[in-house]
């Protein structure tokens, strides 16, 4: 009898134990399936990139905006096309990053308040991805002094010619990296097939009005920064496209026939958005349509690294130039590629 007393001693803390051990795993068990796990600190939101709500709440901008952002009922209900019963406007979530911008763009009576300008300021919204800009409802602010378009600008005879003549190769080059717009446009097969294009960052318009007298469409992309461009092109009978290098292009897939950039796409865009615009070159262009680079302006060390992102996307060379930019001096080691790409007629997908 006396060899159970230590073991009847040890059954309340045996007990005590057991207790403690289901206890434990049922609060371990309750506590995964009904609380979601503490984010790690890289997970939770910075101090300096509220969530959207709070940024939403501070912006306090005009009713105005939520008229426009807000998904409109259609009025005849469902519509098959869109599979959709509302009608969703395509403005990004940057803008709300522009309150101060916003707001003394979409408060007004009637009349609008100046919208672009020609200082920087006015282009922020668009370069920080607040793009396409919010629509309004009011009357623009016309020029101070308007007139019809000024006649001379739309023919060959442009004040600009003599400059012209030799930034865009109507008159023969030396310089390999030069290409001249006949040479490129005998390059298409067929030959005169190119028959509409597109220029990105078209500064003046002198591009598209050099093909014009080729009897080749070509409208621009332009933005007004430290000049009223969009004005200056339309001025000369060029269709200006207000949007950033960020946006995509407002095309259709396999549509133009010609695609020219000139210094606008260079080693200041951030690598992976090149690759992204580069591609949606591509996919703009028909099977046997062309991307003239002209001019890509890069440093010695990163020509692999540009010649990689160029070549990936599938075009075919039709011509490759690379050559120094000594305009500044060797010593820096500033490069510059110009190249006629073909999008493939077969197989281009």
């Amino acid at each position: 009898m006396d060899s159970f007393q230590p073991h009847l001693r040890c059954l309340p803390q045996t007990l005590l134990f057991l207790v403690l051990l289901v206890a434990s795993n049922l609060l371990t068990f309750y506590y995964f399936s009904s609380s979601p796990p503490t984010p790690s600190p890289s997970q939770l939101p910075s101090p300096a990139a509220p969530l959207l709500s709070e940024r939403v709440a501070a912006a306090h901008l005009p009713q105005e905006l939520t008229a426009f952002t807000s998904p409109q009922p259609l009025p005849f209900g469902r519509n098959p096309n869109l599979d959709s019963d509302v009608l969703r406007p395509p403005v990004g979530h940057p803008c709300l990053l522009f309150p101060d911008q916003l707001s003394a763009s979409l408060t007004y009576l009637n009349r609008c308040l100046p919208d672009v300008r020609a200082d920087v300021r006015s282009e922020l919204p668009p370069l920080g991805g607040c793009e396409p800009l919010p629509r309004r409802r009011c009357r623009p602010q016309p020029p101070p002094t308007a007139r019809p378009p000024f006649p001379t600008l739309w023919s060959s005879s442009s004040p600009d010619r003599s400059v012209s003549d030799r930034l865009l190769l109507v008159t023969a080059s030396t310089n390999p990296l030069d290409f001249a717009i006949d040479e490129v446009l005998a390059a298409a097969s067929p030959p005169g097939s190119i028959r509409i294009g597109l220029d990105i960052g078209g500064g003046s318009g002198t591009f598209a009005v050099r093909m014009r007298e080729r009897n080749v469409t070509v409208v621009a992309t332009t933005m007004n920064l430290n000049g009223p461009f969009s004005n200056f092109i339309a001025a000369r009978g060029i269709v200006p496209l207000y949007i950033s290098i960020s946006q995509r292009l407002p095309f259709f897939d396999n549509t133009l026939d010609i695609v020219h950039s000139m210094h606008v796409l260079s080693n200041w865009i951030p690598t992976t958005l090149l690759h992204f615009i580069v591609f949606d070159i591509y996919r703009v262009l028909r099977p046997g349509g062309v991307f003239w680079l002209d001019h890509f302006f890069f440093v010695e060390g990163q020509m692999e690294e540009y010649v990689g992102v160029i070549e990936s996307v599938g075009f075919k060379k039709l011509k490759w130039e690379v050559g120094r930019k000594l305009d500044r001096g060797p010593e820096l080691k500033e490069m510059y590629i110009s190249a006629l790409l073909e999008k493939p007629l077969k197989n281009s997908w």
